[in-house]
């Protein structure tokens, strides 16, 4: 779907949501999605990533039948509308296929493919792109940080290659702000690096999170700089994909980052 190496890629977050963290309720009708969404797509935003179910601290539960109520229309709507490749922000296998059927093309996992067992097959049956997201419940490590999320995330690529999912379809995440303390945060931050050993593109998810209103003491909507510094900071350690609610300041650095880095 996308040529990585090359430059970086932005992913425009579209949370048709009543409560995530940074913009729950701004988009959460078809109407408004498809108007965000269009601006995404003049600020340059190469991919839409559509969420349904807020993954914040303390969210709601939302079953897949809600979940599949909110995304559909605004899918169909943006398919008529807008060329770009999309993806469901989902760890619910049904709620992948529903999107896939509608011609998403990534499926972007909180869960890494752990939460339902169906997903990896879903994934497969559709030919569709993975970005496996590293995330666990607490926040306690047996050993070093980069080690377990590395295991991890090796753990869930053998479950999508064995469903048949293609090797070049893998994306990888290490989910920063899962299962993981403002300090154990900052670690991983620090050693992104260390995720290129595993051979695949990175996708890195930092826009607006706790992380950096620990550090600037800010609102989400005011954490642009800080999401920048990240993105920047990332590029340096090779990421490929940054998810981002603020395209065009990302755009702008990443640019100038892949002048310098690439």
């Amino acid at each position: 779907m996308l040529d990585y190496g090359k430059r970086t890629y932005i992913m425009g977050i579209l949370n048709v949501t009543p409560d995530s963290f940074s913009d729950g309720g701004d988009f959460n009708s078809v109407d408004k999605a498809l108007k965000h969404a269009k601006e995404m797509v003049e600020e340059g935003a190469d991919m839409i990533d559509i969420g349904g179910e807020s993954t914040r601290p303390g969210h709601t539960y939302v079953d897949s039948e809600e979940e599949i109520r909110r995304v559909v229309p605004v899918i169909k709507a943006l398919k008529k509308e807008i060329s770009l490749p999309m993806s469901i922000d989902t760890y619910k296998a049904d709620v992948a296929e529903e999107a896939l059927k509608l011609g998403v093309e990534m499926v972007n996992d909180v869960w890494g493919l752990r939460k339902d067992a169906n997903m990896a097959n879903v994934i497969a049956k559709y030919d569709a792109e993975v970005c496996i997201m590293h995330n666990q419940d607490g926040t306690e490590y047996d050993k070093d940080i980069m080690e377990s999320i590395k295991d991890f995330l090796n753990e869930s690529i053998k479950m999508a290659l064995d469903a048949g999912v293609k090797k070049e379809k893998i994306v990888l995440d290490p989910g920063i702000g899962f299962g993981k303390t403002f300090e154990q945060n900052l670690e991983v931050l620090r050693r992104l690096g260390e995720l290129r050993d595993l051979g695949y593109p990175i996708l890195l998810g930092t826009s607006r999170k706790s992380v950096i209103g620990n550090v600037l003491h800010l609102e989400p909507k005011d954490r642009v700089e800080g999401t920048v510094a990240t993105t920047v900071l990332g590029i340096r350690d090779g990421v490929d994909i940054v998810r981002v609610h603020d395209v065009t300041e990302n755009l702008r650095a990443a640019k100038m980052a892949d002048a310098i880095y690439r």
